[in-house]
């Protein structure tokens, strides 16, 4: 993509520099220097803009909080092929941190007396039932926590599905009428979007209004969220960001990704950097924003503490991840999450053509909006280390260098899918070569192209099954999540991997009773 269009040149070095003093631990907006603050900002504006040119990312919104109001907002690249230029109030799809908007209406809904947290989920969805009869026990809090035992991959069906129906929320909950446990409830932490899609759908039962009509009114408007969203339609009457893919791991791509309404509680909300900044404000003083009450003090303090072990010093609130901040702000800091150290609450959103992040320090006032519209699933955590270093440089920190951590097959799959269209080609080639080749009818030669034809069914055959196997069975269950979810939300790796499963499963029986006619026939084999 041409950077030269969006008016973006490198920054040189600013990136580096201790941006509010080398070694503390909170950062220096205002109520401390105002200059250094300044600096910081400056500094951090420098980095996404350095990061753009050199990533070829399309665009970035960014919106700084601290002390119960917005201190820096910044928008930088193009929103979409046009031109049009990115603002810190342009709505992007935030994939997962719309969780946390959820979970504010479902506290809000705690507080009407309406939910209660330890009460199952079937008490106010008396139909809601599995094939698992331990879904039963599944309670509010386990769904806000991701302890109810769904699994990821039940949580990413809907990611292939692009239904902008109303009534796709509730017809997705009840597709989860098959699905099995993968733990007890309330035994351990497993990520499931499907989580939140249930509780926003207990949010629409118990309010009497659909999920959207009750976050426009109870959440975005209070919060003064003009440019939030919660269909597609809405966000592009106002200037929805274009999403962007990585396509083979070169170019960025303007792409339509599906983005149901199925997946509106836990994935598919929409927003800007400034709007996301008003909710930090709000979860930051108590639930109040301006002079309006969203939520009691108590009812943040009980959404914002994390309860759930994930993996090492990393735990979960309700929508929000917990670890120590000196984790992210300090290379190669020890993991320890009992020691004292001022908490980071964060939430990433990942889709297959947005990136999106949230971060607040509650000890400092902190909080950090980010959103990007493009994605390069063969490699997040590339666009996850911007989250990390925006918060190293705001803490006086160096940004570390960004590099892909993702396994080979995750950040190759595009490449591994071309490889296998290809092999599918050649072979199909070659079957179309011996239909059409004539041979002398020598004893030698037919016995030697009796030998290529056994040797070319068997290839053929393998390469078949092998490409079955790891398109239906492996990547599935490795990726833990389906098939057509990895076509659609990949779709650099979909354009290649769909017409070579297509030539190994139409191809393949006649190509092969084509193959071993040949072997029958007597005499040349032409």
């Amino acid at each position: 993509m041409c950077l030269a269009a969006f008016g973006i040149r490198p920054a040189t070095n600013v990136a580096t520099e201790a941006a509010f003093g080398t070694g503390e631990t909170e950062p220096a907006i205002p109520g401390r220097d105002r200059g250094s603050a300044d600096h910081a900002f400056a500094a951090v504006d420098a980095y996404l803009q350095e990061q753009i040119y050199a990533m070829g990312i399309p665009s970035v919104s960014l919106a700084i909080i601290k002390d119960g109001q917005a201190v820096h907002q910044a928008a930088f690249g193009s929103a979409d092929d046009s031109g049009r230029p990115m603002t810190p109030q342009t709505p992007v799809l935030l994939a997962s941190t719309s969780k946390s908007l959820t979970a504010i209406a479902v506290m809000q809904q705690v507080e009407a007396g309406l939910l209660e947290l330890d009460e199952p989920a079937r008490t106010y969805l008396p139909w809601f039932s599995m094939s698992d009869k331990r879904a039963a026990a599944i309670t509010v809090r386990h769904l806000l926590h991701q302890t109810s035992g769904l699994s990821t991959a039940d949580g990413s069906a809907f990611g292939a599905s692009d239904a902008q129906d109303p009534d796709a929320l509730e017809q997705g909950v009840r597709d989860l009428a098959d699905a099995r446990l993968v733990n007890e409830p309330g035994a351990r932490f497993t990520y499931s979007n499907a989580n939140y899609n249930i509780l926003g759908l207990l949010v629409q039962t118990v309010s009497g209004q659909p999920f959207g009509d009750y976050m426009q009114e109870q959440v975005f408007a209070p919060l003064d969220m003009a440019d939030s969203h919660t269909t597609r339609e809405a966000a592009r009457a106002d200037n929805l960001a274009a999403g962007y893919s990585l396509w083979f791991g070169t170019w960025w791509r303007q792409t339509d990704v599906p983005a149901a309404t199925t997946g509106m509680p836990s994935t598919t909300l929409y927003s800007s950097a400034q709007d996301l900044g008003h909710e930090l404000v709000a979860l930051l003083e108590g639930g109040r924003y301006l002079d309006r009450r969203i939520l009691r003090p108590e009812s943040v303090q009980t959404l914002l503490t994390p309860q759930v072990r994930v993996d090492g010093s990393k735990r979960y609130a309700m929508a929000w991840f917990a670890r120590p901040l000196e984790e992210s702000t300090h290379s190669g800091a020890p993991t320890a999450a009992d020691r004292g150290l001022p908490l980071l609450l964060e939430h990433q959103g990942e889709w297959g053509n947005t990136h999106t992040y949230q971060a607040m320090v509650p000890s400092s006032g902190l909080g950090v909006a980010l959103l990007i519209n493009g994605n390069d699933t063969s490699a997040p955590s590339r666009l996850q280390a911007l989250d990390s270093n925006v918060l190293r440089i705001l803490h006086g920190q160096p940004s570390e260098p960004i590099a892909a951590q993702e396994e080979w097959l995750q950040q190759y799959g595009w490449a591994a899918a071309l490889v296998l269209l290809f092999a599918e080609l050649a072979s199909l080639a070659l079957v179309l070569r011996f239909v059409a080749q004539k041979h002398t009818g020598s004893t030698s030669n037919t016995t030697r192209c009796r030998g290529i034809l056994i040797l070319w069914t068997v290839g053929a055959m393998a390469l078949d099954t092998f490409l079955i196997w790891l398109a239906f069975v492996y990547a599935p269950a490795h990726f833990e999540t389906y098939l057509a979810v990895i076509i659609y939300q990949f779709p650099d790796v979909g354009a290649a991997l769909v017409p070579a499963l297509t030539l190994a499963l139409v191809c393949s029986l006649p190509r092969t009773v084509w193959l071993l006619s040949r072997l029958r026939m007597p005499g040349p084999i032409s």
